[in-house]
């Protein structure tokens, strides 16, 4: 890719990554999916044509997700939302959003903005516990919420994956600026590393 994007911002923690994976946890990256940033009046006839465009409806209830196939739109505000998308089709999917919007709000491809770490596993919440403050517990923040929140006081968008057997989100996509990527994953890799030293000794 022209704009550096090729390998991911966390290439250099990839090893690192597998030898703390197991049955319980896992990290790894995404490196940078397709992501263009949505503003238009909630309700107006702009956001009836983007809705027509993307084949779903843009999410009104605070911290909830719609799905169109590959791509996923998350709300962020009143006003807001983030349509993410596999890498490659986010120039295309600009076009289409700015096309239906017809000057009545914006298109942005902030695909180079964050990168995507996973984190999975049945102990993935108990170490986000360790660094987020945001209330994790599926009564609070089930599979398929989004939100904004500090991971270790770094600004991250997290999205609460498909439920598994005991209703708890399998996975976590956080997306975060490549500047703070490093920064978070130690974070997160620190506290796999934590719960497996406990697992060890029985606590």
């Amino acid at each position: 890719m022209a704009d550096g994007r090729q390998g991911g911002a966390l290439a250099r923690y990839a090893a690192r990554m597998s030898a703390v994976a197991d049955d319980r946890v896992r990290l790894a990256e995404q490196p940078f999916p397709g992501q263009v940033g949505l503003r238009v009046a909630p309700g107006s006839a702009a956001a009836e044509r983007v809705a027509e465009a993307l084949g779903a409806p843009l999410p009104v209830t605070p911290n909830t997700v719609a799905h169109a196939g590959l791509r996923h739109v998350m709300w962020l505000g009143p006003n807001e939302w983030m349509v993410v998308e596999p890498a490659g089709g986010e120039a295309a999917t600009e076009a289409m959003l700015a096309a239906a919007l017809d000057g009545e709000g914006a298109a942005v491809d902030l695909s180079a903005n964050r990168t995507l770490l996973i984190l999975s596993g049945p102990d993935a919440r108990s170490v986000l516990a360790g660094c987020c403050p945001l209330d994790l517990h599926p009564s609070v923040f089930p599979a398929g919420r989004c939100g904004q929140t500090l991971l270790a006081r770094s600004q991250i968008t997290i999205q609460a994956g498909e439920p598994g057997a005991d209703g708890s989100p399998k996975e976590y996509a956080i997306y975060v600026r490549p500047s703070f990527a490093a920064y978070v994953a130690e974070w997160l890799l620190d506290g796999i590393e934590g719960l497996a030293l406990d697992r060890d000794k029985g606590i």
